[in-house]
């Protein structure tokens, strides 16, 4: 099974992204935009055991889903994203 890394655990409701794997979210509440070191280390630690079928659901903070990306994308050579629109969580796939 997939799963889907959710940059940021909030308020939203990120339910319906579960019909495309198990959600795991890499981080949760206020982060310091300025610890992009410690972001790194959060994320490649959790990202650890990633598959390139997994996802992304970029959320929070730019740098924050800057950082995700840059670990899938270097780890796997593709991008998978769930962007969010309408209700709807949309998937985009890029080949690097």
């Amino acid at each position: 099974m997939s799963k889907v890394y959710v940059v940021n655990k909030s308020s939203h409701d990120f339910s319906k992204a579960e019909a495309f794997g198990e959600l795991v979210f890499l981080s949760e509440g206020p982060v310091n935009r300025y610890a992009t070191n410690q972001m790194h280390r959060m994320f490649t630690e959790v990202m650890s055991e990633s598959n390139g079928y997994d996802y992304i659901v970029p959320c929070s903070l730019n740098v924050m889903n800057s950082i995700a990306c840059a670990i899938f994308a270097c780890k796997h050579g593709k991008l998978n994203l769930l962007l969010f629109k309408q209700g709807e969580y949309l998937e985009r796939n890029l080949l690097l």
